[in-house]
């Protein structure tokens, strides 16, 4: 029999995280039966999404929810042969029984010098939100200017190299010096440290005078209340996240954009990856043609070590990463 090692949710979270909201369980699993796979976890996500999902979507004992790449072990199922790996959304544990139903097998030709890990990021879940959210939801067009904010982090760092691939000015905003010098790398045409300029507003007019066509949304709270203004008129918002509010015990209040929205004529849409999942096979196709063609550049900011999960997922809160966030088992 194999022990499982899990992380469950002992307590909804009451503002930020903390130790005490986790706790380390071990259970012994049964034999796969008929149509079962038994997974190891080999590279384990921690995303922003999990802050608030927990709130809707867990209740307190749950299994942490989260996605994972893993190895299959042991296998009834010939849909999963023993040997090869899955993505799966089983939550924060080592090992799995699974009917397969929440299973995804890696692309039958992922390149082998292509570490698994990137199924998690930029070619998985975070990939595709960046590039849905680029051409579903904004429709950005070559010449155009995008606002990203979080632009190092997991998704829009993505996001901002898709956009120069389609030939756009990006401006990107970060909470680091060392954030915007990756942000540079990667080939952004402004990027700036938003904790250290003396005004939000002169730096975004500083970055684009003329204003933004698009702006991929991934903070909220403040920075939007600044940025919504710069938006030229008929200009699109893609609301991804609003990570700075994820941890608010009170709700934040105002200033509120809609006479802005209004004359402006903005349009701006919430979205979630999911809504385009019959365009994932060729989506994530197009991703590692970027990857392969050294067009898409992949940071990873790797945790060692499955206990150190709910450290890194707070890490990750307080933004203590550049690119995305791996638990490497």
């Amino acid at each position: 029999m194999v022990q499982a090692k899990m992380w469950i949710l002992t307590k909804h979270f009451d503002g930020f995280p903390k130790d005490s909201d986790f706790e380390l369980k071990v259970e012994e699993l049964p034999e796969p039966k008929d149509g079962e796979a038994l997974l190891e976890a080999v590279f384990l996500s921690i995303d922003p999404y999990m802050r608030p999902f927990s709130s809707v979507r867990m209740k307190e004992g749950d299994v942490m929810i989260g996605t994972q790449v893993a190895k299959v072990i042991q296998s009834k199922n010939p849909a999963f042969p023993v040997g090869s790996h899955v993505i799966g959304r089983c939550g924060w544990r080592t090992h799995t029984v699974s009917d397969g139903t929440d299973l995804t097998p890696i692309m039958p030709d992922w390149p082998q010098d292509v570490s698994l890990s990137l199924a998690l990021g930029a070619i998985g879940m975070p990939g595709l939100t960046a590039l849905y959210g680029i051409e579903e939801v904004l429709g950005l067009q070559a010449g155009e200017t995008l606002l990203v904010n979080a632009a190092a982090g997991a998704v829009g760092s993505v996001v901002g190299q898709i956009a120069k691939i389609k030939g756009c000015k990006v401006v990107g905003s970060a909470g680091s010096d060392a954030k915007v010098a990756f942000l540079k790398e990667l080939g952004f045409d402004e990027a700036f440290n938003y904790k250290t300029v003396s005004s939000l507003e002169e730096a975004l007019k500083k970055a684009s005078p003329e204003g933004y066509d698009c702006f991929f949304e991934n903070v909220g709270g403040p920075f939007s209340s600044v940025a919504i203004p710069q938006m030229k008129n008929f200009g699109r918002i893609a609301v991804c996240g609003s990570i700075s509010v994820y941890n608010d015990t009170t709700p934040q209040t105002g200033p509120y954009p809609h006479l802005t929205i209004i004359f402006k004529q903005l349009k701006m849409e919430g979205f979630i990856q999911n809504r385009w999942e019959h365009k994932h096979p060729e989506s994530l196709k197009r991703l590692i043609g970027w990857l392969k063609e050294g067009k898409l550049q992949c940071r990873e900011h790797i945790t060692k070590g499955f206990e150190n999960m709910p450290a890194g997922f707070m890490g990750l809160l307080k933004g203590e990463n550049i690119g995305k966030a791996i638990i490497a088992v």
